[in-house]
């Protein structure tokens, strides 16, 4: 009998998963201080990024109906990065601040400060904050260059999602040169593709590559159910580099203008026109000086067009949004090539752009 139950416990350890003897006190220390190359690597970057990163909550003050106490109520929270340490000054999603009355700041050591807005480009979902007193030891990001990422590089996102502080995710670069829609519903493209999780209150945190270099800030995430679902977007540093130096100065995008008002793009639904008819130009800007005619009004009422553009240095426009896309990469001073169509027959132009007057 003694030998049966014998054969059936020996039956019973050999079908048990193997368990490994637990590690003597002695031993942990050495055990949990190893690591890989990748891992270290991902360490250190979050210890030297993670003090730039800070959490941006809104508010806005409403008058309750009866009362009439002013009231102040949350309206969205989300991350940023220190952009000017010296200034004070941080960088986030215009969709994080957009229609707030107050802002506030809380860096990752928890202290916590008002902030005003410096500029907002909507069009390029990213906004500039200024701390208005900003202590002594703030914490830049080192700037990268996004053109020089390709697909299957190893990025990190640093933010706050759900109001979860200073959290990492590691993931790689999924695609490059994505289109996204901006809060103002212009496109941003050039758009990093990351499967980096990106969540709800991650937006406007920093997007960092190896080396622990900025090269993008989330900004959207790609989710039916709205939670991290693989696919998250951030707008590149090269975008930003180029965006954040206006709005300090400016406080908004300064793109060089042409001097026409445009037709609207449903119009241009509606009757299937094939570019973005001029609605009229102004006096003494260069569409006017260049030759360039509005539509008018016939004899009987009905609109006759003048002339509708078609091409901006020989890229395709075929609405407003492209209009506009073209003449940002261009700046006060530039001359650019034109093709329109007026009457049927194509016409070219050559006009030096120039500044808001």
């Amino acid at each position: 009998m003694k030998r049966g139950w014998l054969r059936i416990a020996c039956l019973a350890a050999a079908l048990l998963p193997w368990q490994p003897e637990p590690l003597s006190a002695q031993e942990a220390p050495d055990y949990l201080s190893f690591s890989t190359d990748d891992e270290a690597n991902t360490t250190k970057v979050f210890q030297r990024a993670s003090p730039a990163v800070v959490f941006v909550t809104s508010s806005e003050l409403r008058r309750q109906r009866f009362t009439r106490n002013v009231m102040e109520i949350p309206r969205g929270a989300g991350s940023g990065f220190v952009w000017d340490a010296e200034a004070g000054l941080v960088v986030t999603n215009y969709h994080v601040v957009a229609g707030a009355d107050r802002l506030a700041i809380t860096l990752a050591d928890e202290q916590s400060f008002q902030a005003e807005v410096v500029g907002l480009a909507p069009e390029r979902d990213l906004a500039v904050l200024r701390l208005t007193e900003p202590p002594d030891d703030l914490t830049e990001l080192p700037l990268g260059n996004s053109s020089e990422l390709s697909v299957g590089r190893k990025v990190m996102a640093i933010g706050n999602p759900f109001g979860l502080d200073t959290t990492l995710t590691v993931g790689v670069v999924s695609a490059l040169d994505r289109e996204i829609q901006s809060p103002s519903n212009r496109s941003i493209r050039g758009v990093i593709q990351t499967d980096a999780a990106i969540n709800p209150g991650n937006s406007g945190g920093p997007l960092l590559n190896s080396l622990g270099q900025l090269v993008g800030v989330n900004t959207a995430i790609y989710s039916p159910s709205g939670g991290s679902a693989g696919i998250g977007f951030a707008i590149p540093v090269n975008t930003v580099i180029e965006v954040v130096p206006q709005l300090i100065a400016f406080g908004k995008i300064m793109r060089p203008v042409l001097g026409v008002e445009l037709a609207s793009d449903r119009w241009l639904r509606r009757y299937r026109v094939d570019g973005v008819p001029i609605v009229r130009t102004y006096r003494d800007f260069p569409a006017e000086r260049a030759g360039m005619v509005g539509a008018r009004r016939g004899s009987r009422g009905e609109i006759i067009l003048g002339d509708v553009i078609t091409e901006i240095d020989g890229e395709r426009v075929a609405n407003n949004d492209e209009f506009l896309s073209a003449m940002e990469t261009h700046r006060v001073g530039d001359t650019i090539d034109i093709v329109t169509t007026r009457a049927g027959e194509e016409k070219r132009f050559s006009v030096e752009l120039s500044e808001v007057q």
